[in-house]
């Protein structure tokens, strides 16, 4: 019996079988839940929180999915880490990715069933996901020095990224709007200067790209509504009027002149304050706290255009945008660093005002407008937007493209089987089991738009085995189509990323053999 008492109370432990069961069941049920999502026809979730609010999310991004989800299954979590790592690290393809890893981990199950070591299956997977790597390479197509045909290899991607998503119906205008946006970045990879913002109304169609920079604020009243060659001080300060400002002090006086003393010093202060910052020859003033009417005003009377209680996010990238620095304090003009832009002016999105800054200093800055139905139809609208700008992004600096539409996976598979032919031992049921589990993806998108996908598979098979096949499944007439006069092509980082994160999160979770729950902490009385 003195073996039992290893662990203290209430903690559990399973172990080989029934662990190993318990991980593989938890990760397959994710990879089942996403499933449905994958594609250009995959379906959408409805993600409701109980928090207050009940919020509601209408998505089919399998990062976001994933990230809402409160999963006790320490396998699952596993799979919800590297859809994160995915969506951080390329943008796209966190679907894809946990599919991938949760039918490795299905093939992984029948093999483990019939007495073969965990130990052998991972090396097998591990020489395949090499092989398929390489087949790939072989591959891939980089079309770097000429403009035009690069221009229209990141339309194609960008196209394909948001046909699975919300904005498919008007995935040109879209795609273009993504690929404007990252060529401006000329090459890098920071997406801060790319400011995306959400009004409602109007259809997704009457979305548009403007260059510069947007404030979602009103110009304050009796300030200038427009400013040329602006000079802008940013800085996050206390403009209401200095009040005494330790708690609890009492200020007696005895008569109300006193009072009136009290407020005129109080006016002299703000003043002077005022006097400090015109002193930077600005002619605009951008505050992340509240102006009151007092500074309001003086800022006025100088022609200075004051802008107040800009949110946080406005006012970091404003900064970043126009070349300036958030100042706090002002005694010393010369050390801070003003932002400069050729025009500012207010403008009218639907109904709301809103400040527009134009030819700023960082010539690549830009804000894409998105106008739709309703909140949660920008939401999912930014989310796409955001992909495609990730993957576009990367592209620029790795250019490296493959076609799309199931091809990857098929020319993979082809690659691995040949290896399982040539490798003897038990380790070539493993590779076989790998070229099983890429066939699953092309077999699940055709799945989702309803279509036979045993056929289908079987027709692709076929056609790789021709030389210099571009075949793949065309989801819209529903056969197998061609995939470079489609114009359906992926970006060879996004698609690496995929199979070696999904082998990487496969082998953790196979080389499991005993799952303990500690048991908690209890809080002690304290009486």
């Amino acid at each position: 019996m003195a073996i039992d008492k290893i662990l203290k109370d209430e903690a559990s432990e399973e172990k080989g079988e029934r662990a190993r069961m318990a991980s593989f069941v938890g990760a397959m049920a994710i990879a089942d839940l996403v499933k449905t999502t994958l594609g250009p026809k995959g379906m959408d979730k409805i993600l409701q929180s109980t928090g207050r609010g009940r919020e509601v999310t209408v998505t089919n991004d399998g990062a976001t999915i994933l990230k809402s989800l409160h999963i006790d299954n320490p396998a699952a979590k596993v799979l919800v880490d590297i859809s994160k790592v995915q969506d951080d690290e390329v943008g796209d393809g966190t679907t894809s990715v946990v599919v991938l890893a949760g039918e490795l981990l299905r093939e992984a199950e029948k093999l483990v069933a019939v007495k073969i070591h965990p130990m052998t299956i991972i090396s097998g997977f591990r020489m395949a996901a090499e092989y398929a790597r390489n087949a790939l390479l072989q591959k891939v197509v980089d079309n770097k020095a000429d403009t035009e045909k690069f221009r229209s290899d990141l339309m194609n991607i960008a196209m394909t990224t948001l046909s699975s998503k919300i904005l498919s119906q008007d995935k040109e205008h879209f795609a273009n709007l993504a690929v404007d946006a990252v060529m401006r970045l000329k090459g890098s990879t920071n997406l801060e200067s790319i400011q995306i913002i959400k009004k409602p109304g109007g259809s997704l169609k009457d979305s548009f790209l403007d260059e510069g920079f947007i404030l979602d604020k009103k110009i304050g009243i009796g300030q200038p509504k427009r400013i040329e060659d602006a000079k802008i001080l940013v800085a996050n300060t206390a403009m209401d009027t200095d009040k005494v400002k330790i708690y609890g002090a009492r200020v007696r006086v005895d008569s109300m002149s006193r009072v009136a003393e009290i407020e005129g010093a109080e006016k002299e202060k703000m003043r002077e304050k005022v006097q400090k910052i015109i002193g930077h020859g600005i002619n605009c003033f951008v505050n992340r706290q509240l102006i009151y009417n007092f500074p309001e005003e003086l800022f006025a009377d100088a022609g200075i255009l004051a802008i107040e209680h800009a949110d946080f996010d406005g006012i970091e990238r404003l900064a970043l945008v126009t070349g300036g620095e958030i100042a706090s304090t002002f005694d010393n003009p010369e050390s801070v660093k003003l932002g400069h832009c050729k025009v500012i002016e207010e403008i009218m999105i639907g109904e709301d005002k809103l400040i527009h800054f134009s030819g700023v200093a960082m010539g690549q800055a830009c804000t894409i407008v998105l106008r739709g139905a309703s909140h949660h139809v920008l939401d999912e609208a930014e989310r796409s937007l955001h992909d495609a700008l990730c993957v576009l992004s990367q592209t620029v600096n790795d250019s490296r493209v493959l076609l799309g539409g199931g091809w990857p996976e098929m020319v993979m598979a082809r690659e691995v089987d040949e290896l399982a032919r040539k490798t003897p031992g038990k380790k070539s049921l493993a590779i076989e089991a790998f070229s099983r589990a890429l066939l699953a993806i092309p077999t699940i998108i055709a799945d989702n738009a309803g279509l036979d996908s045993a056929e289908l598979i079987s027709q692709l098979r076929a056609e790789h085995h021709k030389e210099g096949c571009n075949a793949g499944i065309d989801v819209i007439s529903g056969s197998v189509g061609d995939m470079a006069e489609l114009g359906i092509s992926e970006s060879f980082k996004v698609k690496q990323a995929i199979v070696l994160s999904a082998t990487e999160a496969a082998e953790m979770i196979l080389r499991v053999d005993q799952i303990i729950t500690c048991a908690p902490r209890r809080r002690e009385d304290r009486m």
